[in-house]
């Protein structure tokens, strides 16, 4: 098993509003812009092949950085025929950014810190007490609301972590509850964090109504 002394201090960054990776979980991504593009080619250089993806947000000095993300290693690329990429990110670590580098890469690159995020690298989760048939009937109404489609047997099939992790990622919430879901300390934390996200939702952004 690895361990947070595996794992570099110094990693590329991505910035990208409302993408979550999340540890042991698979993110697809299209890489096109110049700076992405040799961000790239940089990191497959490396022995551990790790971009961190993390969330910005306006400050009153510009585009900053949230202070967690996640990490993944490029498991999968495929090039088109005009030098774009597709690429698959595997979920390894969250991390803490401690700074950010002032350098001559085009792509931002950031000093980070592992501490405290064993778990991921260990492994899958698993949520005690899980009652998948009200949660699986709670997404049901949230997909309808949202006019959205699913393949409702692969999630019944799904293990615990798998199904509340990929639902984290793909259902379309905003920035900031795309960060509360990431440093969701445990699953069974973030399945709470889910339910009451999808909850909030279905009651069209009213949060003085509690939902049984």
């Amino acid at each position: 098993m690895a361990n947070t002394g595996d794992l570099p201090e110094t990693i590329a960054i991505f910035p990208l509003p409302g993408a979550l990776l999340l540890p042991r979980a698979r993110l697809p991504l299209h890489i096109f812009e110049p700076r992405y593009l040799a961000m790239l080619d940089d990191v497959l250089k490396t022995q551990h092949r790790l971009i961190g993806m993390i969330q910005p947000y306006d400050g009153p000095s510009g585009e900053r950085l949230q202070s967690i993300g996640c990490a993944g290693r490029v498991t999968g690329f495929s090039e088109t025929e005009d030098g774009r990429y597709m690429i698959t990110l595997a979920g390894q670590s969250r991390f803490r950014v401690t700074e950010e580098i002032s350098g001559f890469t085009p792509y931002r690159r950031c000093n980070v810190d592992w501490t405290g995020f064993g778990r991921d690298l260990g492994p899958e989760e698993k949520n005690i007490g899980f009652e998948r048939t009200g949660f699986l009937n709670l997404l049901d109404r949230f997909f309808k609301a949202q006019d959205l489609s699913t393949d409702w047997d692969s999630l019944k099939e799904a293990d615990d972590e798998l199904l509340i992790n990929s639902l984290s990622m793909l259902c379309p919430f905003d920035s900031e509850d795309k960060q509360a879901l990431l440093e969701a300390p445990s699953l069974a934390t973030r399945h709470e964090t889910l339910v009451t996200l999808l909850e909030y939702a279905l009651r069209g952004g009213q949060s003085d109504e509690i939902v049984q």
